[in-house]
């Protein structure tokens, strides 16, 4: 890919630790002509290119105040959601598709919290997701220093040619080729058809713990925000991360594990039945598929979809099953590879449900059935423990206010407990969105991390589509990640507030 090191400089500024109102005096205005950009680096539309320069080169100990002061003269919501996607896109490496890359990972997931916010609340999730750039930024810095380059325009392929030259280039791993037959892509497509050929490559290989899918899904949902004129420049981040792999050779000339499931999946798609979409949706199934999944192979569990299908069944069901499965994992091993099975199966899910490609849709469901087992094996989790389809409830007394209090309590110690609590209270109350309320104002008071926004967006998303009597369970299963109303609150809840007077 067209893309390397990049300039060596990044300003910090000489106000930090400024408290108070004192920085409203002290910061200089910042225009366009201020800062100046290295002419090998992309350039974004001149309309957000000053907002996004603001952020690359304002200190992690202003920016802020910076851009609070920016919001306090006429600048929006989504401007600011646009320069903070970009910012992230421009200056963080895709590789690996994870850690400090999550400064770009977290934007759509900061977002839906800020929709899910009171208005009062509703700047707190994406001021979080500018102090995490920041911090990613630096750590590029450190790493390397790497920038998306500007794209020589004169190897940008005609639209006649983008497709196909894209796909080739991917199925052979080349990044050079896929830089560039990207950029003729997105000026050449549709909006869909980009998205159609993105979600079947972000889903061919178990690599970097579903980030991939996780990338090419959150975009996507961004960029339905932000606009659609803003893409090429994210198209070809993704296309940069989706061919990352770290194996040494190439994977198209080799048989890794990573790849052994889209292989073999491609093979399955003919073998499911016409009209597949349709079919009958029964928990007995549902039930089924589960018990596969904590102790198939990834080829049994892809096989079984197979089979579910063909007897006439809903897709629904392995789509619950994955989500099941996916919740269970976390609550018998919590930890980041058990916790990617439900943000990995989200992305999935979602992919599935925006591709108008009816083999793509195939393909997503069988490498979600498999992607969960691989999973099982990457977070440690054995065959026995805790069943999400069976756990107790915890008393048997009529729940109410006091109780969800108590469940969030609870949280911040015995995580099992506060399961058992917290089905219950769903159960007795049948009171989803308070639970929902209070669970997404805990991760943005009390989050540190991009998983916790990654993670809840994902659950309370996703909980809604099944049926009612396991969705409870699903939702219980999730206080092993949430927050918990004993943690403090982070300091940048109170500078958020402060800078925006709130």
């Amino acid at each position: 890919m067209n893309i390397f090191p990049r300039r060596s400089f990044l300003k910090t500024g000489a106000l930090a630790g400024v408290s108070g109102a004192a920085w409203l005096s002290r910061l200089p205005v910042v225009a366009a002509d201020d800062v100046t950009i290295d002419s090998h680096d992309v350039r974004f539309l001149p309309e957000i290119e000053p907002l996004v320069r603001l952020l690359e080169d304002t200190s992690r100990e202003r920016v802020l105040e910076e851009v609070a002061t920016r919001i306090k003269h006429g600048t929006t919501y989504r401007e600011v959601l646009t320069a903070l996607l970009l910012a992230g896109v421009r200056n963080i490496q895709p590789r690996p598709v994870g850690f400090k890359f999550h400064a770009v990972l977290v934007v759509n997931a900061a977002h839906l919290a800020s929709q899910n916010s009171p208005d009062e609340d509703r700047w707190l999730p994406i001021f979080w997701a500018l102090d995490a750039f920041k911090s990613s930024q630096a750590r590029d810095v450190q790493e390397g220093d790497w920038t998306m380059s500007a794209l020589d325009e004169t190897t940008v392929l005609a639209p006649d040619k983008a497709h196909a030259a894209f796909a080739d280039a991917m199925n052979r791993w080349d990044e050079a080729a896929a830089d560039v037959a990207a950029a003729g892509l997105v000026r050449s497509a549709g909006a869909q058809e980009v998205f159609d050929v993105l979600c079947r490559f972000g889903a061919r290989d178990f690599r970097d713990i579903g980030h991939k899918i996780i990338f090419v899904s959150n975009s996507w949902r961004t960029l339905q925000t932000i606009g659609w004129q803003h893409a090429e420049p994210v198209v070809r981040s993704l296309a940069y991360a989706l061919l990352e792999h770290r194996d040494g050779k190439n994977p198209a000339e080799n048989e890794y594990e990573a790849d052994r499931p889209g292989r073999k999946n491609e093979q399955r798609l003919k073998s499911i039945r016409a009209g597949w979409q349709t079919g009958e949706k029964d928990n007995a199934t549902i039930i089924h598929l589960l018990e596969t999944y904590r102790s198939s192979s990834w080829d049994d569990a892809a096989q079984a979809v197979v089979e579910v299908l063909n007897r006439g069944k809903s897709p629904d069901c392995v789509w619950d099953a994955v989500k099941l499965h996916a919740g269970e994992m976390l609550m018998r091993r919590p930890g980041i590879a058990s916790l990617h099975a439900t943000t990995t199966a989200n992305a999935l899910h979602f992919a599935f449900r925006q591709t108008s490609n009816d083999e793509t849709r195939k393909f997503l469901l069988l490498q979600a059935a498999s992607f969960m087992t691989m999973f099982r094996g990457a977070a440690g989790v054995g065959n026995d423990g805790v069943a999400i389809d069976e756990f107790k409830m915890d008393g048997d007394k009529h729940a109410g206010a006091d109780d969800l209090e108590d469940v969030f309590r609870e949280v911040s110690g015995d995580k099992n407990l506060a399961a058992r609590k917290a089905l219950a209270f769903l159960n007795q109350t049948g009171d989803e969105r308070a639970f929902m309320r209070m669970a997404q104002r805990l991760i943005y008071l009390k989050g540190t991390d991009a998983h916790d926004y990654k993670f809840s967006s994902a659950v309370l998303e996703d909980f809604r589509r099944m049926p009612p009597a396991l969705r409870n369970r699903y939702l219980a299963a999730s206080v092993f990640w949430l927050k918990g109303s004993g943690r403090p609150d982070t300091p940048l809840v109170a500078r958020t507030r402060q800078a925006l007077g709130v």
